[in-house]
């Protein structure tokens, strides 16, 4: 009987969507079916289970799914025993304290005594712990960020991305508990072949997300600036440079973090680069 790995992940929203993209870019091909709960790979040993994000901790600690992608922030506070296996570079956000704009926040004392409402009671409990404070905790689900207007509670401590809904209900971040992205998360103890597997997967991840934070760089230039460019440029090992036709020219080609292109672009130009492209990279195996 073949060796599968049972994947899970959240069965809506847009981790969901995140997740089957990255799967999708790693070239494994998932034959989704409409309100399945589980899909098998066509072309790769590998099936997706679709589950309650909040359920997903306790089905990895206990086997039932070998891996998961997940919030960080729902590993926190789930506090199950999972193995945190590799960051993925989106979803990210942060769980985070907010109170009403017109109160005046006098700095983190101003919690203590207070009533906070959370979907996240075990991650304000720690937050609350680690700064000697007493709070009455209030665990709802859903509008969270309702909570002060209608009376419930003073603040609330729910996950913050862009802030707009915090904005909409006239509260403002004062404290950040935890900053979170998607992560690979694995059960503990996985056998052999089935880690053998993961390997193979890791590979291909690891692929797609070196290819995303990375670009493709190609200008022209004199043959007099190549060396001040190449001082330049913080790409891989070294650039290369090929003649153009016309004479005294050259096309310089190499890769770089996409981060460092605007800090670099202005000395490029001041060097004698010309026509410089920016390519995105599908893969990237190093």
């Amino acid at each position: 009987m073949e060796t599968r790995l049972q994947i899970a992940v959240q069965k809506s929203g847009r981790l969901l969507d995140d997740s089957l993209g990255l799967l999708k870019e790693c070239g494994i091909r998932v034959d989704n079916g409409k309100d399945q709960l589980k899909a098998p790979a066509g072309n790769f040993p590998l099936d997706v289970l679709y589950l309650r994000n909040s359920d997903i901790p306790q089905y990895v600690q206990d086997g039932v799914a070998d891996l998961a992608i997940l919030g960080e922030n729902t590993v926190v506070e789930k506090q199950k025993q999972v193995e945190l296996i590799l960051p993925l570079g989106f979803s990210k956000c942060r769980l985070s304290i907010a109170i009403p704009k017109n109160v005046e926040y006098s700095g983190i004392e101003y919690l203590h005594g207070k009533r906070i409402a959370t979907s996240y009671p075990n991650s304000l409990q720690q937050f609350l712990n680690a700064n000697k404070l007493e709070a009455e905790i209030h665990e709802i689900s859903g509008s969270v960020e309702i909570a002060p207007n209608i009376g419930l509670a003073d603040a609330i401590c729910d996950l913050v991305s862009s802030g707009s809904t915090l904005f909409k209900n006239g509260l403002e971040e004062k404290e950040v508990i935890l900053k979170s992205e998607a992560w690979l998360v694995a059960s503990p103890g996985l056998p052999q072949e089935k880690k053998a597997i993961l390997d193979q997967l890791l590979f291909r991840i690891k692929a797609v997300l070196k290819a995303r934070n990375n670009k493709y760089l190609l200008m022209n230039a004199p043959n007099g600036s190549i060396q001040e460019i190449v001082k330049i440029l913080p790409g891989m090992k070294s650039p290369t440079v090929m003649p153009l036709a016309e004479s005294g020219w050259s096309s310089i080609h190499t890769v770089i973090e996409e981060g460092r292109f605007w800090e670099i672009i202005g000395q490029l130009k001041e060097a004698g680069a010309q026509g410089i492209l920016v390519v995105p990279i599908e893969k990237m195996i190093i």
